[in-house]
């Protein structure tokens, strides 16, 4: 009967079920995220919990991170400070490059490229590795020995990120506003005391506050999708491959967006 109507269908509806089914499926793939959000979430505040893979993935996630954060960082903030310069110039306004430079790292550009990185980085490899686990049965393993994925593979995951992750932010703001320090004091003839007191007197606790709040949605982000990728692997290396992509692919499309709707939010209170 179904593939009599598929037969039938007019070709000139085609796009119409095209969007059916895409609707469909992309409302199916929400309710599964949402439902392994909610497992792994529930994890992470239910016992039993496993310290030692908690500190593991710290270390992994964190500290394995810092050279691609700090380097992404530095020329972030170098590139920043040209670019207002050559903007400031133009209106006599180039004494506000220390300022603009410190708010635009601390309250975006630091926070999201740090998403970014680990985007690529953690969520890949996250999913990769879960995703290895799945086909070749490890994770099945798990469960003959009572030992919930959701308690120790995937919590440890979510805890460590959103553990990290506002550290992970503090130290690319920091390097970030030096590279826009060491452009502006050494390729753009300003004065060095001058600019560091002009950054610290311009940039205020809720600036700093609103790049680390992002930072823990981000990390929220990063080790989930890495965790629901890797979770829903299929069987081979293709397999393996397609669910490090997607996690990298949809990280970095979340880190995004959530940067734009808590930024939206952020103004409408003002802060």
């Amino acid at each position: 009967m179904s593939n009599d109507f598929t037969n039938k269908f007019p070709k000139w509806l085609e796009p119409v079920r095209w969007l059916g089914y895409s609707t469909r499926s992309t409302a199916a793939e929400i309710g599964r995220l949402v439902i392994f959000m909610s497992k792994v979430s529930l994890a992470t505040v239910t016992p039993r919990w496993y310290p030692k893979q908690i500190l593991q993935q710290m270390i992994a996630i964190g500290f394995y991170s810092l050279p691609v954060v700090g380097l992404s960082a530095v020329f972030i903030g170098a590139a920043l400070a040209l670019n207002i310069y050559t903007g400031g110039s133009r209106y006599g306004a180039e004494q506000f490059v220390p300022n603009i430079v410190v708010l635009g790292i601390t309250r975006e550009l630091g926070v999201t490229i740090t998403g970014l990185m680990l985007a690529g980085r953690v969520s890949a490899g996250i999913a990769a590795e879960i995703g290895a686990m799945r086909v070749t049965e490890q994770i099945d393993a798990l469960k003959t020995l009572s030992a919930n994925p959701s308690h120790y593979l995937y919590a440890p995951r979510f805890i460590a990120g959103i553990i990290v992750m506002p550290l992970l932010v503090i130290i690319a703001d920091v390097i970030g506003v030096l590279g826009g320090w060491a452009v502006s004091v050494l390729g753009l003839g300003f004065d060095s005391a001058t600019y560091l007191r002009n950054t610290v007197d311009f940039v205020t606790i809720e600036d700093i506050s609103v790049g680390l709040i992002k930072a823990l949605f981000f990390g929220a982000i990063i080790t989930l999708m890495g965790c629901y990728h890797g979770d829903k692997s299929s069987a081979g290396a293709t397999g393996v491959g397609r669910a490090a992509t997607f996690a990298m692919v949809g990280a970095a499309v979340l880190v995004l967006a959530f940067n734009y709707a808590l930024s939206s939010i952020f103004v409408e209170i003002g802060l």
